[in-house]
């Protein structure tokens, strides 16, 4: 007779609650903490912050009896064969579940930001490239297919996507965010919130919240922000992912907020995040958050203390192990200091969430569908099969932005002379982000190989233009420290180690002056905690290129040969020393195990680029920290000698085909405070080729009662066409989305008065190509989180 429990007739919530009716205080704490085996055998670098000073060693069978709440990364912290890892996990749950007098698993959680971050798994673009793709619906079909394989492996919850908004792009994790516009980051995020969830994993939104808005760009540096900043950037984007993405958990951050850390923050947590906006699911810490609360923070001056502080601002989970949540919040609730009607809050809602993943039906088995047979099966699981590199090719190039191009180079001819010069030429690290398995984690095992194709830029260049004669130099040492053995791409020959930066540079100028045309591949090195150029814990002191770089490309315009420059980046770095002097400049953020075959399909015309900047291009390394949406003296001004105007503006990419915007049609202009109106545009490929325009709608509001940007992106639309084709695009503008906070509590207002919608093919005033003139009309009206978000966009 199966216990109440797990009647699968009864509700998640009445079922979670009999469960935990029957649950001493033991066996509560013990469904909010995390177990992570194997992290303390793991003698090299931190992944986590101060992973190795606050981890404690895991005694499993002293656990088991009380139950385990969450597994922490049981593919992501070393490396295992898909298969094994899949058995090893099955494993380990039927021990958890055999443990505990009511049978429950743990919930298995893993790192998901580039796909399934597990060995031999595909590698997708990093998130600031689905920014640049400007294609949600891609992302949330990438997110489909990544959500299905972890769910096939046993894991149910990926811990992503990043909803940070790019505020100084100085902040090493930038590679892990969206992009500087909120509106872009709420739609690519949601999307890929959705995918995760329709995959049945449970998505989880990071980092709650402010953490991209840290003081100087410094990782886990406090944050200062105002109210109206905070309700009308930072927070849209876990707003629209919880309430219309349907997000099922949400991680703290480490920042605090006016002093005021984010796991001790219960207007952020509770009266926010759930009365206000309705989120039911569960809130997980930052790993070693609750921790931090005593150690960093200093709010806490015990474990106890912390994890009550953690416990009463919302926090349900401590993650990725137990350290507060265990004997110290035990120890507190009996003490009288912690109201176990806070632990009986928390566990509830982990008990429902279990519930809903069917970890407590009655026929749960813990063997996944990815084994399809005995624990024990040795047999083959792909993690990165053809489908997964298909969509991952797909948001590679469409990731692509042509920052520039003179018109004499690309696409380069299929017989040119070409040299491919820079460190990152013939680097798969050159494609990886920080968060991707061989960045992260194969990088302390020197001997494993990739384990999956990740060709570089050189070799598919090689592969693209068969009939081209293709040569190569390194020209300089790549960015960062030196590669390993087992580094991705492997260690320099010894030749190549010989080589003085000197003669490292002779050589790459030889190598251009005899070549009609040079690639010259620089960028990034993804790493963590300054074992990188680009990645958590590897913020920037400033945007100039890293390294020698900067120099090498010097030398390469001397030469004199046409220099098409790829930039491969985490984040993006400040060009204007050589506006005027390359022929053409493509920009790529780590896109993932098919971004050398996409960057090579773009320099050959096979691929029309259709990316565009989720993030500007500075033209010099001052004048940060910027993002394109400034109120008027946040723009170029005669009271100060720095100009912020960026080099490449935020929306800014090239095609190889030319559109024609005929003049827009408005249904009606004058629109009532709680109405809208259609806007519709005509876009025309008048080229040679086919190609994908990105039509960008932007509201001015000339006055308001508060200082506002001058320009925010509002709505977007990829509008694929052949030769010769056009297409009809529809925004469907609702005065909603001219509302703004008003208060200093973040209460919205929209409010009469004139208005214009802009349509451009970029942030820039130079790149509006029609004006649409709004009169709202009627009362002022106050909007909350029941607003509309999202301007809906069809093509026709």
């Amino acid at each position: 007779m199966p216990q109440p429990w797990q009647d699968t007739s009864l509700s998640a919530e009445d079922r979670a609650a009999a469960l935990l009716s029957s649950m001493t205080l033991e066996e509560k704490l013990a469904q909010l903490v995390g177990v992570w085996p194997g992290s303390e055998a793991e003698e090299g670098e931190d992944v986590a912050p101060l992973q190795h000073e606050v981890s404690e060693a895991v005694d499993l069978d002293g656990l088991l009896p009380h139950g385990i709440g969450q597994l922490t990364r049981p593919f992501g912290t070393s490396p295992v064969e898909p298969a094994e890892g899949a058995a090893a996990l099955a494993r380990l749950q039927a021990r958890i579940a055999a443990g505990n007098r009511f049978g429950i698993p743990a919930l298995a959680h893993e790192e998901c930001l580039t796909g399934f971050f597990a060995w031999r798994a595909t590698v997708f673009p990093t998130p600031l490239a689905w920014g640049a793709s400007f294609d949600p619906a891609l992302v949330g079909r990438a997110a489909e297919l990544i959500g299905g394989s972890l769910r096939s492996a046993g894991i149910h919850q990926g811990l992503a996507p990043v909803l940070d908004v790019v505020r100084d792009a100085r902040w090493g994790r930038t590679e892990e965010s969206i992009g500087e516009d909120p509106y872009l980051v709420a739609t690519i995020g949601t999307a890929y919130v959705r995918g995760l969830e329709s995959a049945g994993i449970v998505a989880t939104l990071k980092h709650f919240a402010g953490y991209a808005a840290s003081r100087g760009g410094r990782n886990h540096a406090p944050v200062s922000i105002g109210p109206r900043e905070l309700a009308d950037v930072v927070l849209p984007p876990f707003e629209l992912a919880v309430r219309d993405g349907g997000a099922r958990s949400v991680m703290h951050s480490y920042n605090d907020l006016d002093g005021v850390p984010s796991a001790a923050n219960p207007w952020l947590l509770t009266e926010l995040l759930r009365d206000t906006w309705g989120f039911t699911g569960t809130v997980v810490a930052d790993y070693f958050g609750v921790s931090f609360l005593e150690l960093a923070h200093h709010v806490a001056d015990t474990r106890g203390g912390a994890a009550g502080l953690a416990l009463a601002a919302g926090v349900d989970v401590e993650l990725p192990a137990v350290r507060c949540f265990g004997t110290p919040l035990r120890d507190a609730v009996r003490a009288g200091e912690v109201d176990e009607a806070l632990v009986d809050r928390a566990a509830l809602r982990v008990l429902r969430q279990k519930c809903e993943l069917g970890l407590l039906d009655a026929d749960w088995s813990p063997m996944p569908s990815a084994l399809a047979g005995a624990v024990d099966s040795a047999g083959p699981v792909d993690l990165d099969p053809p489908e997964m590199r298909a969509v991952a090719r797909e948001l590679a190039e469409e990731s692509v932005v042509l920052l520039s191009d003179d018109g004499d180079v690309l696409p380069l001819a299929p017989d040119a002379r070409i040299a491919v010069v820079g460190p990152l030429a013939d680097d798969p690290a050159a494609m990886l982000g920080c968060y991707t398995f061989p960045r992260h984690v194969g990088v302390e095992h020197p001997d494993l190989p990739l384990g999956i194709e990740v060709p570089t830029l050189f070799a598919a260049l090689r592969a693209e233009l068969p009939g081209a004669r293709i040569s190569h130099a390194e020209g300089c040492a790549a960015p960062g420290p030196a590669a390993s053995a087992g580094d991705a791409g492997g260690a320099p020959s010894a030749g190549a180690a010989a080589l003085t930066a000197e003669s490292r540079l002779a050589q790459a100028a030889r190598t251009a002056a005899d070549a009609d045309v040079c690639v010259a591949v620089l960028g990034d090195r993804s790493g963590l905690f300054g074992r990188g150029t680009s990645g958590e814990g590897c913020d920037a002191a400033d945007l100039e290129l890293p390294g020698d770089q900067a120099a090498l490309l010097d030398t390469l315009v001397a030469t004199g040969t046409p220099v098409v420059l790829v930039l491969f980046t985490g984040r993006p770095y400040a060009l204007g020393r050589w506006s005027r002097l390359l022929a053409a400049a493509v920009q790529a953020f780590f896109p993932g195990e098919e971004g050398g075959p996409a960057v090579a399909g773009v320099l050959s015309g096979r691929v029309n680029p259709s990316g565009r900047l989720p993030v500007s291009v500075p033209y010099a390394p001052g004048g940060q920290p910027w993002t394109y949406a400034q109120p008027p003296l946040g723009l170029r001004g005669d009271a100060s000698s720095i100009d912020p105007t960026p080099l490449f503006p935020f929306g800014h990419g090239l095609s190889y085909t030319s559109f024609a915007w005929e003049r827009p049609e408005a249904d009606a202009t004058d629109v009532p405070t709680d109405g809208e109106t259609t806007v519709r545009l005509t876009v025309r490929n008048t080229g040679d080729r086919a190609g994908t325009e990105v039509v960008q709608l932007y509201l001015h509001d000339p006055v308001a009662r508060i200082a506002r940007p001058v320009s925010r992106l509002i709505g977007y639309a990829r509008v694929p066409l052949r030769p010769g084709e056009s297409a009809e695009v529809h925004f469907a503008f609702h005065a909603d989305l001219a509302s703004y906070p008003l208060g200093a509590d973040g209460t919205r207002v929209v409010e009469p008065g004139a208005l214009e919608l802009r349509l451009a093919s970029s942030s820039a005033d130079s790149d509006v190509r029609h004006t649409v003139p709004l009169t709202l009309t009627g009362p002022e009206r106050m909007v909350d989180h029941r607003r509309r978000m999202v301007c809906e966009v069809r093509v026709k």
